[in-house]
């Protein structure tokens, strides 16, 4: 994913400067004294000198998956983990006067793009679940650029922050059995916590299906409960859900693009709310 990166922001770059002909190398090496001393054209180079989670963005909770046309399971994913990469943007060139032209150019070209645009990503940048925020020149970061020319022997030069939050996701699609109706109970305890000494006051049920024809799942397909006012719109998996309605007898209303609407007797709680068009 970070060499992905590496070559968007090299494609954004050579696209938006513009670089032609191979006038000048973009390169993501650590910038030693011996790495600047074999430079023979003037380079930018974007050297990577910290990777850490970025907190603030941090999501614990799960998140709905496709499952693929499998509409008999439910399928759920954990939140990618979001991950700020830092960059140190320097320019190398024979004259003070180029290095400064070209640093001009480069920081001009990333100031247009707080996100990254999505038809300049490669790779697997392409299949990036969030907008990719970049930061340049922020000042709280490269707070002490001594200490870094000092550690990779080098000659100080201006040196310019660069952060990009990418969503890297380590996780697996889980699945389990679709939940049909599950019913909420609710009432009054004369002694808590004894849930079978509870008097009962009311009981309502959600109910959830799937609106299908010809055996494929109907996406944007409307449906409601007959005489309720309950009314919803299958998602992209033809999925439904309704309530909270009193235990009983209904009738589900399915509203296809053409035809006329599909009515289907239910029963609360029953195993299947499905409705073939």
């Amino acid at each position: 994913m970070i060499a992905d990166l590496d070559r968007t922001i090299r494609n954004l770059l050579i696209n938006e400067m513009p670089i032609s002909d191979g006038e000048i190398d973009i390169k993501f090496d650590q910038p030693t004294r011996d790495w600047s001393a074999r430079l023979t054209r003037p380079t930018l180079n974007f050297y990577l000198y910290d990777v850490r989670e970025n907190n603030t963005l941090r999501q614990q909770q799960w998140q709905r998956a496709n499952g693929n046309g499998r509409d008999h399971l439910a399928w759920q994913k954990r939140m990618p983990y979001r991950v700020d990469c830092h960059y140190m943007m320097t320019v190398w060139a024979a004259e003070a006067e180029d290095e400064h032209r070209l640093l001009t150019r480069a920081m001009l070209a990333l100031f247009r793009f707080p996100i990254l645009p999505p038809e300049q990503m490669l790779g697997e940048m392409q299949g990036q679940p969030f907008e990719v925020p970049a930061a340049l020149a922020r000042h709280d970061r490269l707070t002490n650029p001594a200490e870094v020319w000092s550690a990779i022997d080098n000659d100080m030069r201006p040196a310019i922050s660069y952060m990009v939050t990418l969503a890297l996701d380590p996780w697996t699609e889980v699945s389990g059995p679709i939940v049909r109706t599950p019913i909420l109970r609710t009432g009054q305890a004369h002694t808590l916590p004894h849930l079978p000494q509870m008097v009962q006051i009311s009981e309502r049920a959600f109910i959830g299906g799937v609106v299908r024809q010809d055996a494929q799942p109907q996406v944007g397909i409307e449906v409601a409960i007959k005489g309720t006012g309950y009314l919803t719109m299958t998602d992209a998996n033809g999925r439904f859900r309704l309530g909270a309605l009193p235990i009983g007898s209904y009738t589900l209303i399915a509203w296809p693009p053409h035809g006329k609407p599909k009515q289907t007797d239910i029963a609360i709680p029953q195993p299947s709310y499905d409705i073939d068009l």
